[in-house]
Parts: structure tokens; sequence; C-alpha cells
């Protein structure tokens, strides 16, 4: 097998993950409150996050990496790199926690397979969020809003013209997610990601704890019955889903890479239907059908064009074919 083929199947199997990890999101609600469970499952991912990190320590270690973006620990690291991989950490955290928040708020309010939609609009609002740096938007960017609009429209707003408070929450989370991507992009080549991500996760579960002591009383017999899904909302998406991300995109290109990640909305509907025997209206599953157009439609020219721009200068540096 390949290394980009391994790669793909890894990046299929994290949007598997992810997508059944909204039915687990909406079968903690029967047990315990939204903070509640969000404040225990980042923790859990953060504990998982620990032996990743040392997993992956030692494989660059054997790969020989070295220069400016070899790994090294945080006694290692200068106190510049310090200072970049906790404001990351900190910055990334918050958003996580305005995110995961909504989602959850989302969640309980209407079901799995909605929200992996609603949530996945993230994608067409990065690239639109160029608009606020003076970037131009393509018009394809703008086909896919119009795409998205229509289906949110479709998923979303009853025939009596009216929204749901749940959709609206969701909506603003994918609004919460845009930005968490924006800070990723930013931090993410300047520091280790798999540390910056570990301290996201502490970040996030200590602001989710501290909402959860002022609004919340979810007793510990509460959150005992439902360890199945804060087991796999913290270990399964959240250490394990990410660390696969992680080590899958240095193999594949990004454009593919970006497309099998989206999937992950197919897998929440599909989840919601096998998990919980729930199934979407022809109204909802029409789009589900247009937001998806619109997500792939958004992301392949300009991931296309990137690729392209990034194997130009690989062969302009090195005078031949860039290596895979």
């Amino acid at each position: 097998m390949s290394k980009t083929l391994r790669a793909n199947l890894l990046l299929l199997l994290t949007a598997a993950i992810w997508g059944a990890a909204f039915v687990a999101q909406d079968v903690a609600m029967d047990t315990m409150e939204p903070f509640t469970f969000n404040a225990a499952r980042m923790l859990i991912a953060a504990l998982a996050l620990l032996p990743c990190i040392r997993l992956l320590d030692v494989l660059e270690r054997r790969r020989g990496g070295g220069g400016a973006a070899a790994v090294r620990t945080f006694r290692q690291m200068t106190p510049a790199q310090k200072r970049t991989l906790i404001t990351g950490g900190v910055c990334c955290g918050v958003a996580l926690f305005f995110g995961s928040s909504l989602q959850q708020l989302g969640i309980k309010a209407t079901s799995a397979g909605k929200a992996g939609f609603v949530t996945t609009l993230y994608i067409v609002l990065v690239p639109l969020s160029g608009l606020f740096f003076r970037r131009p938007v393509r018009r394809n960017v703008w086909l896919a809003v119009g795409l998205c609009t229509l289906g949110l429209f479709l998923l979303c707003v009853t025939e009596a013209l009216t929204i749901g408070a749940g959709d609206i929450e969701l909506l603003l989370c994918a609004v919460a997610y845009t930005a968490h991507i924006l800070l990723i992009d930013h931090f993410s080549p300047r520091t280790d990601c798999v540390r910056m991500s570990f301290l996201q996760f502490l970040v996030a579960s200590a602001l989710c704890a501290g909402v959860m002591l002022f609004t919340e009383h979810t007793p510990l017999s509460a959150l005992l019955r439902g360890w199945v899904p804060l087991l796999y909302a913290g270990v399964l998406s959240g250490g394990l889903g990410y660390t696969l991300q992680i080590i899958a995109q240095r193999d594949t290109d990004p454009t593919v890479a970006s497309l099998l990640m989206c999937l992950e909305s197919v897998f929440a509907v599909l989840a919601q239907w096998l998990l919980l025997g729930e199934l979407l209206t022809h109204r909802e599953l029409m789009g589900c059908g247009l937001m998806l157009c619109g997500i792939v439609l958004a992301q392949l020219p300009a991931r296309r064009r990137l690729t392209r721009r990034a194997a130009g200068e690989a062969c302009g540096e090195t005078g031949g074919h860039p290596e895979n």
C-alpha cells in the first residue's frame, strides 16, 4: 500500500470518527448538561494527547527531523517559542470553547445530522473571511455561498418561515470555528501544533468548567452513566482524530485531504440514521445536498492553485520535481 493511499484511508477514517462524534454529543445530552460534557471531554482529549505527543517525538527523532521545525520539549524551547506556543494554545482554546459550546447547545435543540452540516459551513466562511483582509474572493466561492445559503434555508427554516434557536446557535458555532481555523493557520507554522492542541483542550476545558460551576449541576453519577459518549468524544474524536489528521496530511495532497475531511458532515447523517434510527426529512436532505455541493465547490479551485504554486516554488528552488 502506497503512503498516499494509506494517508487518504486514514483521513477517511478521521472523517468517520468526527461524524459519529455528533451522535455521541447528542446521546450525552440525555444524562448531562452541555458545559459539563464539554469540560469533561476536553480534559479527556488533552490527557489522550499526552501519549500522542510522546509517540510523535519518537517518530520525529527516528526520521531525523532537524532545523527550526524540529520537535522540542517545552524546556528546550526558547522564551520566544514558549510565548508563541502558549499564546497560540490560549487563543485557539478560547475559540474552541465558543465553537464547541455553541455546537453542543445547538445539538441539544436540533439533531446530530443537521449539526454536522451546519457546522461544516466554516469551509465556506474561511475564504469569505479574506474580505476583512482585503483579499479578493473568487466567483466560485460566491456561488458556493449561494448554494450553502439555499441549503441552510431548506435545512433550518421551517415552512412557516421560522428558524429555531438551535439553528442560530449552530450558525454562530460555524463562525466560531472559522475563527478557530484562522488562528490555527496563523500559529501552527510557528510552533508545535500537537502541543498547541494539548494546550487548547486544557484552556477550553477550564472555560467550560467555569461556566458549568455557575450554571449547571450535573452529579457524578450522570457522568458515569454517560461514560461511553464522553470517552468517544474525548479519546477518539479529540485525541485520536486530531493525531490521525496530523500524520495523514504529511503524505497526501491538500485538496484531497480537505475534501475527505469535509465528509464528516455526511458521516454525521449516516451515524444518526444507523445508531439513532433518526432520518432527515426530504427538505432537510435536499438542503444537506446543496450545502455539500457548495462546500466542495468552495474548496477545490483554491486548493489546486495553492498546490500548483507550492509545486512551482519547490521546482524553482530545487531545479526538479518536488517529492511527494
